[in-house]
């Protein structure tokens, strides 16, 4: 149960990542791609021209946004093992809340990452499934979820969308993904914005899920957000 976030909600706190990086070298442009581009917008940075490009399950529900949207200069749906991306194309990867939804997630990171220049940076928000959030998404029914999904979120949310929640969409999964690919973890934040969590009902069921597993599962929060960068050494040649 993702709920649409503005990459500005964050406090700039990405803002501030991106402006860092581009501060360090000589960028006319700034090249965006948008992974899981049904929720955040892209980020806009102060004196640079930013140019977005946008990467998604072909789902309906996405579908009907993008139509919508004028803030991409192109967008491809479709399975992102395989999904058309440019190698090396693009200096920030924004992927919001794509990885706990998806079948094959290190594959489709792997994917996505090939098309990120060395040195480049991933700005990162998944729902994280050892959550007390993420282990009640992904065992409520189909059903239910359809049921809820629109007392618990804003209107125009897309959704409710797939909870797959493989491995990756935990912290130890990505802490091993990253160190097995030699990426840097710069920043790692644990944050609550699941729409469960604006009501009583969705409070009560979040509390009530982490009681049942004795803490094994927090309420403290939901959502895994963390700033990723690609090495700029020979290695980066091999993701």
């Amino acid at each position: 149960m993702s709920e649409v976030r503005s990459v500005a909600l964050r406090g700039d706190f990405f803002g501030q990542r991106v402006r860092e990086h581009c501060a360090g070298q000589p960028m006319r442009r700034l090249d965006v791609l948008v992974a899981g581009c049904a929720h955040d917008e892209p980020l806009v940075v102060e004196h640079m021209e930013t140019r977005a490009t946008g990467a998604d399950e072909d789902h309906p529900a996405v579908r009907r946004v993008l139509e919508e949207r004028a803030d991409l200069v192109t967008w491809s749906l479709g399975d992102l093992r395989c999904v058309p991306l440019p190698p090396r194309a693009f200096d920030v990867i924004q992927l919001s809340f794509l990885l706990e939804r998806v079948r094959h997630a290190e594959l489709v990171f792997d994917r996505l990452l090939q098309s990120l220049r060395p040195g480049g940076l991933v700005l990162l928000r998944v729902r994280d499934r050892k959550s007390a959030y993420g282990l009640l998404d992904r065992i409520s029914p189909s059903w239910l979820r359809r049921l809820l999904w629109r007392p618990l979120v804003r209107p125009g949310t897309p959704g409710p969308l797939p909870a797959v929640y493989e491995p990756l969409a935990s912290s130890d999964g990505l802490h091993a993904f990253c160190l097995s690919r030699g990426l840097m973890i710069t920043d790692d934040e644990r944050n609550t914005s699941g729409p469960a969590r604006s009501g009583r009902i969705g409070t009560a069921a979040v509390a009530l899920m982490s009681s049942l597993t004795s803490g094994r599962f927090p309420a403290s929060h939901d959502e895994i957000t963390m700033v990723i960068r690609k090495p700029q050494h020979h290695f980066a040649r091999l993701i």
